[in-house]
């Protein structure tokens, strides 16, 4: 089973075609800043102290262990108790419909906005939408579903599923629950293990409060009409059509699942029928492999390989921007894993993503391109350290030098002048591998990884281009196109959205 590609589909420029088309040349800011909340609270900031600390429970569950698999047992164990189906599953009688993907939606400010009349315009008809991990940041409580969920999607007429991501975590899945699960319920973590137990339990976040009366005012205001409702059946779900399967699993803060929730993968990925899985931690990101663990032994791509279970795409979302791996597997299968976190948080850089290994790099893809998210840092620092002159980078520049140090073709064309000594020292500084390395050997300026944590998050902004993305996946019988849409925040890119990224995978 092989998929058709296409680099660069659509009626429009894209960002692989031209400066424009990445919406560099951008001269007016689209109308999302219309659908905002008018009031004067501060916007959203990763680079406030208390955002960083209402976001503390991932550093914890890294540290003395992820509660999450204890909480979703008792939190399962609630819901079945009031009735909802083991098998978790939801029924489409059509073989044929369309849904939207994104991932890792939630601050609520300008950035997601500007996501949703280009989503509107390519795929305001879709049967329904998925979001792939955090619906809301930092912290998931209900409080912010107003903002950062009701009033964002009120004009997208279909119901809205969603797989949490571990910032919906971080308030023990409350808020999360109460809105897609109508279920209340505050699951306070088991106590931990060894000699410092006590610290974690200390440091734990707990959940947030619901306030029922605001809550359904929100819902009420902005997604009340009787074709937008929608309860799902848990954190982890099924929707199971004629022609395709989607499996959406909830991966905690860590990126693994429970033995219980382990034992229904199987159940739901066995026979036949083609499948896509939802996950809120991606398999493949990064020219990297990230199995996912299953408590008790196995990993969630050891189900999604095995040739019984014909899945023919995994999309996670988690890291903000968007990848996709062709790979291909045992019986000349190929299945397609995603990552599709570009759906209104901070863009994760892609740059520092080192010459493919895991696919060939002429198969892979990826949005923003390097030299985009390579010229966006620059400039970025070159404010910053009030050093313009040495740190920014144009596109062209920014290009160039990503050409240099990883040996590849760039998805944009330009004359093909070498790089300046300048652009390759800024270049090395911000974390462009050289030769394909996965580290540079020089001391690099915060973008990416650890040691400090923070990083891509403090490089958050928020005017055009925004370099964030989204998906329409149309199913038929016989086949499941998937197409990337660009999110620039550009006037000229609102009703006619960049089309980044195609592929076309058959189901028979």
């Amino acid at each position: 089973m092989r998929a058709e590609e296409s680099a660069a589909p659509g009626p429009r420029p894209s960002s692989r075609t031209s400066e424009a088309g990445a919406g560099w040349t951008c001269d007016r800011p689209g109308t999302f800043t219309e659908l905002m909340p008018d009031d004067r609270s501060p916007g959203f900031s990763w680079r406030r102290p208390t955002v960083l600390w209402r976001s503390r429970n991932d550093v914890i569950a890294r540290l003395f262990g992820d509660p999450s698999d204890g909480i979703r047992r008792r939190c399962v164990a609630a819901l079945t108790e009031r009735g909802t189906p083991a098998a978790f599953t939801l029924h489409r009688t059509s073989p044929e419909f369309s849904f939207l993907l994104m991932g890792d939606t939630g601050e609520g400010d300008r950035s997601q906005y500007a996501v949703v009349p280009p989503a509107l315009a390519a795929g305001g008809d879709a049967d329904f939408m998925v979001i792939a991990s955090d619906v809301v940041y930092p912290s998931g409580e209900a409080e912010h579903y107003e903002t950062k969920y009701f009033r964002p999607y009120q004009d997208f007429r279909g119901p809205i599923y969603a797989v949490p991501g571990n910032h919906d975590w971080y308030d023990g899945l409350r808020g999360f629950l109460r809105v897609f699960c109508d279920l209340d319920m505050r699951c306070d973590p088991e106590p931990w293990n060894g000699a410092l137990r006590l610290l974690p339990r200390l440091l734990w976040r707990k959940s947030g409060q619901v306030d029922e009366e605001t809550l359904a005012a929100a819902r009420a205001k902005y997604r009340g009409a009787p074709g937008q409702r929608a309860v799902q059946p848990g954190p982890y779900w099924a929707i199971d059509t004629p022609a395709l399967r989607i499996v959406g699993i909830d991966t905690g803060i860590t990126g693994g699942i429970d033995r219980d929730q382990g034992e229904w993968l199987r159940e739901m990925s066995a026979g036949p029928k083609p499948k896509l899985l939802v996950t809120g931690k991606p398999l493949y990101v990064d020219d990297r492999h990230r199995p996912g663990r299953i408590e008790g032994g196995g990993t969630i791509d050891d189900i999604v390989r095995d040739p019984a279970h014909n899945y023919v795409a995994a999309i996670g979302g988690d890291i903000h921007n968007y990848q996709r791996y062709p790979i291909e597997t045992r019986g000349g299968r190929t299945i397609q894993y995603v990552v599709a976190g570009g759906g209104g948080a901070f863009m994760h850089a892609t740059h520092v993503i080192p010459k493919t290994r895991v696919v060939d790099e002429s198969r892979f893809r990826l949005y923003p391109l390097r030299g985009d998210s390579l010229s966006h840092y620059s400039q970025m620092y070159g404010r910053w350290l009030r050093l313009p002159r040495l740190f920014s980078l144009t596109p062209e520049e920014a290009t160039a030098a990503v050409k240099h140090r990883l040996g590849i073709e760039p998805g944009r064309g330009y004359d093909g002048a070498p790089p300046s000594l300048r652009a390759r020292f800024v270049a090395a500084v911000l974390g462009v591998p050289h030769g394909g390395w996965r580290r540079t050997r020089l001391t690099r300026l915060p973008v990416r990884k650890l040691p400090q944590r923070f990083r891509s998050e403090l490089a958050d902004w928020d005017r055009p281009p925004f370099f964030k993305s989204f998906l329409r996946i149309d199913v038929t019988e016989d086949e499941l196109r998937l197409r990337c849409f660009a999110a620039s925040g550009c006037l000229e890119h609102e009703t006619d959205p960049p089309c980044e990224d195609e592929v076309t995978i058959p189901l028979r």
